[in-house]
């Protein structure tokens, strides 16, 4: 097991296997010295563990740790291209959606999920840019999105 996923074991997680796609496209692609992950939304054995609008059926603390589900998922998908995790270099960036209620305006928050778990697991190598977009609806009702870019060793 690489370091990275050995650190992923010590905060109590679990790499889980790739997301299918849900569509025509592939949850990472490798160019050059960068992958790029698709949307990832945050599955768990193969379903969502809530679905609705951040700020009606889903508050935004639940939505925070979907939000860091999303991004084990995107790792996931990294390590399907590029074997080893301890190959990431740096994450690069993070777009995160949010389906939100009219009124929700926490989308950053949310997101924080995915961040600070990555700099949990990466440490300096996890720090990025970040956007955080509120949308109407996300594929299949999930509550929030990722996807993530990496730079990775050649």
């Amino acid at each position: 097991m690489s370091a990275v996923e050995d650190k992923i074991a010590e905060l109590g997680l679990k790499l889980p296997q790739v997301v299918p796609p849900l569509a025509a496209y592939q949850p990472a692609v490798r160019s050059g010295g960068y992958v790029f992950t698709s949307g990832q939304l945050p599955m768990v054995d193969g379903a969502l563990p809530a679905t609705g609008k951040v700020g009606a059926e889903v508050s935004a603390e639940q939505a925070k740790e979907l939000a860091a589900t999303c991004a084990l998922n995107a790792l996931a998908a990294v390590k399907s291209v590029i074997g080893d995790l301890d190959k990431i270099q740096r994450v690069v960036k993070v777009v995160g959606f949010v389906a939100s209620a009219p009124d929700f305006t926490g989308q950053p928050g949310v997101l924080n999920g995915a961040s600070e778990l990555l700099g949990e697991i990466l440490g300096d190598k996890g720090v990025h840019a970040r956007s955080a977009v509120g949308v109407a609806v996300l594929p299949i009702d999930a509550p929030v999105e990722v996807e993530i870019q990496v730079e990775v060793a050649e």
